[in-house]
């Protein structure tokens, strides 16, 4: 079984166990999140903190008891950056799909029949699948911007004979979300939450920088669009003329994988309260 089938595996089997007892609907709640979306990588000089662009997402959020609940969710947002190397002058922008499922441990009591507390922080953590697709810009010989997926490039010689070792990346990958959060209720079937989480990712190449540099007419010669190819494997060149790196030069860093964060607030919504106001409002037609 590949790595996707077992974390799909685990999404499903995580699911079923929350959903085998009799009040699941009343220990369960629709989330709705919106926030943003940061990386952290090769081009950001791996600061926690880099630009920012929207994000949102769905999810179920089910409770184990006071203390343990698991959620699952689908989150959408985007991430980019401009390379803080000036000379190097590389950047790219991807749009994250991500499913994931993780298991939240609460400070404080705050489940079924837990009224003592109406706020508590709490941790989570688990796994992820997430997919992506790193775009970069050029301008073209009629001064028109163009937009260009990286990936089918190759752009650091991905499978071709001066680097055979090196295969294409995927763009479906595991990632593992980690992080913490505060929830508030707010009356008997909502409830207010503020989370911040990363992302470890089991790939290099969020931002299509991971290695060296490799010679040009390799790209244009073995690559389709092999001159679209070598122009943005090394745009060193449109900030100092003539510039060109020799094959081998460090062009990434591939000692570290690359990561991104999501911090979202999030509104949720009592399962068994919402499905009892549409058998109601359906009970009527």
């Amino acid at each position: 079984m590949n790595r996707l089938g077992i974390i799909l595996s685990f999404l499903l089997v995580t699911t079923s166990l929350s959903a085998q007892s009799p009040d699941f609907l009343q220990r369960s709640e629709i989330v709705l999140s919106g926030g943003g979306m940061s990386y952290i990588g090769d081009l950001n000089n791996q600061s926690a903190f880099g630009r920012v662009a929207g994000a949102g997402g769905v999810g179920l959020h089910s409770r184990i008891n006071n203390r343990w609940s698991v959620r699952g969710g689908i989150g959408i947002g985007s991430v980019s950056s401009d390379d803080y190397i000036e000379a190097r002058n590389l950047s790219f922008r991807s749009h994250i799909y991500e499913f994931s499922a993780v298991t939240e441990f609460d400070f404080q009591p705050f489940g079924p029949g837990a009224t003592e507390s109406i706020w508590t922080p709490y941790i989570f953590g688990g796994l992820a699948v997430f997919h992506f697709n790193p775009e970069a810009s050029y301008t073209d010989a009629e001064g028109n911007i163009q937009w260009v997926a990286l990936q089918p490039l190759h752009t650091e010689g991905q499978s071709t004979s001066a680097h055979p070792d090196r295969k294409p990346y995927q763009l479906i990958q595991l990632a593992m979300p980690f992080g913490i959060g505060a929830r508030v209720r707010l009356g008997k079937n909502f409830s207010l939450t503020a989370e911040y989480g990363f992302r470890i990712t089991w790939t290099d190449y969020l931002d299509d920088v991971s290695k060296t540099y490799v010679d040009a007419s390799v790209l244009q010669a073995e690559v389709n669009d092999g001159d679209i190819a070598a122009m943005m494997a090394d745009r060193s060149g449109e900030v100092t003329a003539g510039a060109v790196n020799a094959p081998g030069i460090k062009r990434g860093d591939d000692s570290l994988n690359d990561w991104y964060s999501f911090f979202n607030i999030s509104l949720g919504v009592n399962l068994n309260m919402l499905l009892g106001w549409m058998r109601s409002k359906r009970c009527k037609l």
